[in-house]
């Protein structure tokens, strides 16, 4: 039983297949067509999936679509005429995009790919309940999933078990977490659904009782722990624009202008929001333990790449453990949506855990080797793996700058080894070095540390149980202040780390460089973040990495066995 999972037409467009429940391989379309966050109909990653797994497209018994489109279209329609006439610019903007593409999958696929097999439409949520349900380590657990919105719903609480998934409650748009996270997003000058990580980032800078009052009023917290916002504040209904001349009022002034100086008035906003969402975040998660009080819970939907929320969840609610998946937005629904069909259609207990967050291409040493010839480079091969961890692990301890580049590509938005870019922690200006002259970004922006597993307790202060989403940089934990001085570069203003832990089985390459590097240096954890520059997606291909490379001050740029030098 083949099963292909397709999101698209939003942001964030991916495909991923799975065969007889096991998961084949998955990817999102911006890494092929260099677009970020593209939301195009995802041919590339299609053929992706089918190539992995060397069979045409009828060979595919059902594709899933990851959400139920006219529904979507009933909501739309229903949010344009009730605030008409202030929706006629984005009700002409947008019904003709729906009505030529959004509404007509089943064309696409019969017309376009000539598939003539069956055809099915999950509910958002529901897509995004597997994502992260089916590649647990749980046979059953509370359910919370939450994002800008879906069909309707835009939060969802249920319950898991064995092969069943139960979404029983809801909260519907327009009261969103997520839409509110965005909104603030845009008034602080940066880009939604692009940029509400950078409002995390300049949380840490801010003093959140500042603002904490005016931002309280944004989102009300009901009796039953759901929550309503203030929508007379926004105006993410009608308009492009996500927020009025109202919320400048109660913010002392206007939005942020994008790409100019920051201050603290927007860092002291920046702070509150973050405090306002985790207090909504934490009361429907202790009201949903007390719906289901398992002592597993299970996170999904955009908002669960909050990762500084995510770190303080088992300390501020009675779940002992916790599980959200490499990918728990949009782009990760494909996988849920394949997921959930498989499960549904044959109740069949699925594996305890996601194999391997590495679902991306990978290409072999010919293909490699004809790259760095087709850019007349000169490169050293070293075989030996030992032989070139130890020349690796030299380098990060003379300060270098390294481009990784090895196997399988990561499934997600975030970089875990495999297309990343490497540097020692132990120096402080090592931050300000990649941010300006490497990633070509904001200078308050923080370093992710990755780290050996059986260190992290000894750099950091985590929860008892390390969540397995450590793996996937989607928490934050405070270092220990014993250890800050060891690792500044990795170690943001608020002292805190989004962590990424390894082991030998999860990564084996990855794993014996950064041990190497420990045997050397006693440190356990070097700066690792994604192999791309502001704008772009992270890079896939040998050949993306090395026009990464020479566009910016990368030292060294390794692909697979073959090191190359500035």
């Amino acid at each position: 039983m083949i099963v292909l999972g397709i999101s698209c037409f939003y942001h964030d467009s991916a495909a991923a297949i799975i065969k007889d429940g096991q998961i084949i391989a998955a990817a999102q379309e911006e890494r092929f067509t260099r677009l970020k966050h593209d939301n195009a109909f995802p041919y590339k990653s299609i053929e992706y999936c089918l190539n992995t797994l060397g069979i045409a497209i009828n060979e595919v018994d059902y594709i899933t679509f990851y959400e139920k489109p006219v529904l979507k279209f009933a909501r739309i329609l229903e949010q344009h005429i009730s605030h008409f006439p202030k929706s006629i610019k984005v009700f002409f903007d947008t019904i003709p995009e729906w009505l030529l593409k959004k509404l007509r999958l089943r064309e696409i696929l019969k017309n376009e790919l000539h598939y003539r097999g069956k055809i099915l439409f999950l509910p958002h949520h529901l897509s995004h309940a597997a994502a992260s349900y089916f590649t647990s380590p749980f046979s059953e657990a509370a359910i919370l999933t939450l994002d800008g919105v879906g069909e309707m719903a835009t939060t969802t609480m249920g319950f898991a078990k064995n092969s069943d998934i139960k979404l029983e409650k809801q909260i519907n748009f327009p009261h969103s977490l997520g839409l509110f996270y965005s909104a603030m997003t845009s008034y602080l000058g940066f880009a939604v659904n692009n940029d509400e990580y950078k409002v995390m980032g300049l949380s840490a800078y801010g003093q959140p009782q500042k603002y904490y009052s005016q931002i309280k009023k944004l989102i009300k917290i009901n009796r039953d722990d759901s929550f309503q916002l203030d929508t007379s504040y926004f105006s993410f209904e009608y308009r492009e624009i996500m927020f009025n001349q109202k919320l400048c009022q109660l913010l002392d002034g206007p939005a942020r202008i994008p790409d100019s100086k920051m201050n603290s008035r927007y860092q002291d906003i920046a702070a509150a929001t973050q405090l306002v969402f985790e207090e909504a975040l934490f009361s429907l998660i202790n009201r949903l333990y007390q719906l289901h009080p398992s002592p597993n819970l299970i996170l999904s939907g955009g908002s669960a790449l909050n990762s500084l929320a995510n770190g303080k969840i088992l300390s501020h609610t009675p779940f002992k453990n916790l599980y959200i998946t490499p990918d728990p937005g949009d782009g990760g629904a494909s996988l849920g949506a394949a997921l959930y069909t498989y499960h549904r259609l044959f109740k069949k207990s699925f594996p305890k855990l996601l194999p391997s967050p590495y679902l991306g291409p990978e290409f072999t040493p010919w293909q490699i080797k004809t790259a760095i010839k087709k850019f007349n480079l000169p490169s050293t091969l070293v075989s030996d793996q030992k032989k070139l961890n130890n020349i690796l692990s030299d380098l990060l301890i003379s300060q270098k700058v390294i481009g990784y580049f090895q196997g399988r590509l990561e499934w997600g938005p975030r970089a875990l080894g495999n297309r990343s870019i490497l540097a020692a922690a132990t120096d402080r200006k090592m931050q300000d070095i990649i941010n300006s002259k490497v990633k070509h970004r904001e200078m308050f922006r923080p370093f992710a540390p990755v780290i050996l597993r059986e260190h992290t307790k000894n750099y950091f202060i985590t929860d008892k149980n390390i969540p397995i989403s450590a793996d996937y940089m989607l928490l934050v934990y405070p270092f220990k202040k014993s250890v800050r001085s060891k690792v500044p570069a990795v170690v943001h203003v608020d002292g805190t780390g989004r962590l990424q832990t390894i082991d030998d089985q999860s990564n084996p390459k990855y794993y014996q460089l950064i041990k190497s590097y420990y045997q050397k240096t006693g440190i356990p954890l070097i700066l690792n973040t994604s192999f791309n520059v502001k704008g772009e997606p992270i890079v896939c291909t040998p050949e993306d990495a090395i026009k990464c490379f020479l566009n910016t001050e990368i030292d060294y740029l390794v692909l697979g066995n073959y090191l190359i030098k500035k």
